[in-house]
């Protein structure tokens, strides 16, 4: 089982503007979520199967539970209500699948993957992905 437990600290970012774009985010919001999000701060606990993942910027914090192979709620990263389903794609890396709740927008999802010492978080709006990349403090 693959250890995600630990603080997190950003050492690189792409295409999280193009991500916003493609989610209809509007110019002067994206501005202010890219200025946040630029040194976010993560706390993810484990026990097992079982995920407690907080993220934590200037603006804004979102905590998420979750159980791999069990259905919860959670947002978007654009903050609209989702269901969403974390599966084990490897041994090191879970894939979370994301429906919306109301409407329609682009299919969206999340992945988490352990690679050495690095934890590699992608976040996908249909065909654009963007790929951050998190060093243990």
């Amino acid at each position: 089982m693959p250890n995600f437990a630990g603080t997190w600290k950003m050492k690189s970012s792409e295409n999280f503007e193009e991500l916003l774009k493609a989610l209809g985010v509007n110019a002067m919001l994206r501005k202010v979520a890219c200025a946040a999000a630029s040194k976010p701060h993560v706390e993810i606990r484990q026990n097992g199967e079982q995920f407690y993942i907080k993220t934590s910027t200037t603006v804004r914090t979102t905590e998420i539970n979750f159980q791999v192979g069990q259905e919860f709620n959670e947002e978007t990263v654009d903050g609209r209500k989702c269901k969403s389903l974390p599966t084990w794609e490897t041994e090191n890396k879970m894939t979370c699948r994301q429906t919306l709740v109301d409407g329609n927008g682009p299919k969206t999802y999340w992945t988490r993957e352990l690679r050495g010492n690095e934890l590699i978080l992608t976040f996908g709006a249909d065909d654009v992905v963007c790929t951050r990349i998190y060093v243990r403090e």
